[in-house]
């Protein structure tokens, strides 16, 4: 619950379908929030944004507070960043809109996505980390749709926050952002960790999705796709445990588990493929395999999935 003190400024960079889905819900729960768009500023200007969920029904936000520059929105106490690790010019947006001492929380896929933001931003900023556990996609301008899960965990990166407690203060303020409007949210203590425990998931599921051109419920009926996905999240664990982090026994089972039950799902890099957008190899792929060879361990089944992408991003265009 967020008490009696005045509920705080959000601002949504990049209201795509993880921005808007979350812009969304926090705005219906009551928050003031400020959607900054690109592309679609017109459409979402005149006609609002709509998502239809299989979890809370068919849900409308008309008008939104929208902007097509951040220098025109308002001071944001909190600034949660959807735009994918690929878009170039972050920095200079979140300085223009982020109020003194904001807290900045990255919505990215990926490892390390804070560590390259983190030195193009002041020090008085906090950075955290979301990792978004959903099932979302943009169906159109200001269209989403949103078939299953939803929450988002976050974890502290760095700021002025200097102790332990100052840090996980903020993490549960952030967690408490999005339980008020009905969304699950974990505090994370160790948010490096908890970015290899999403990579179990995103590395295989992802990358499949662009070469094989399908979507979880075909990729999960074959025996042969099975096995790759299931050799993939191994490497993932063994990269992690290389790296110093110990993924929960079973978690990789869970995950797999998890994906049978879900609604058959196109993953966000099948769409930027099909949309001719830059694949987000870098932040899903290098970044793993840089580090997990640097900690003296190699990945060979993800290191040619990832040659295999980088050779259809490079012929996308």
């Amino acid at each position: 619950m967020i008490g009696a003190v005045a509920k705080p400024t959000i601002g949504i960079i990049g209201t795509g379908a993880i921005g808007g889905f979350y812009g969304l819900m926090l705005a219906r729960a009551g928050f003031d929030v400020h959607f900054l768009l690109r592309s679609e500023f017109s459409a979402v200007a005149e006609r609002g944004l709509q998502v239809n969920s299989a979890v809370h029904g068919a849900l409308t936000l008309n008008p939104v507070q929208a902007y097509s520059a951040a220098e025109d929105m308002p001071p944001c106490d909190w600034l949660l960043v959807a735009a994918k690790s690929t878009s170039p010019g972050l920095a200079p947006i979140i300085i223009e809109a982020a109020a003194p001492g904001a807290k900045v929380l990255l919505l990215q896929n990926g490892l390390d996505v804070e560590d390259s933001l983190r030195e193009s931003l002041p020090d008085s900023l906090h950075v955290l980390g979301g990792l978004c556990l959903i099932c979302v996609h943009r169906e159109g301008p200001g269209v989403i749709t949103h078939q299953a899960l939803g929450a988002v965990n976050v974890g502290y990166h760095s700021g002025p926050a200097n102790d332990d407690a100052a840090r996980m203060a903020l993490v549960e303020e952030g967690a408490g952002l999005f339980r008020a409007a009905g969304i699950d949210s974990q505090a994370m203590p160790n948010l490096h960790q908890a970015r290899w425990q999403k990579l179990v998931w995103n590395i295989p599921y992802n990358g499949l999705s662009v070469l094989l051109g399908a979507s979880t419920t075909p990729l999960m009926a074959d025996a042969d796709s099975r096995a790759l996905i299931q050799a993939l999240m191994a490497e993932v664990v063994q990269g992690a445990q290389a790296c110093g982090h110990v993924i929960p026994p079973g978690y990789a089972d869970y995950l797999f588990m998890m994906t049978e039950k879900m609604p058959d799902y196109w993953p966000s890099m099948y769409h930027d493929l099909l949309h001719k957008r830059p694949l987000e190899l870098e932040a899903i792929y290098a970044r793993p395999l840089a580090a997990a060879k640097a900690a003296g361990c190699e990945l060979p089944r993800i290191e040619a999935l990832y040659r295999a992408l980088g050779f259809i991003d490079r012929r996308n265009v």
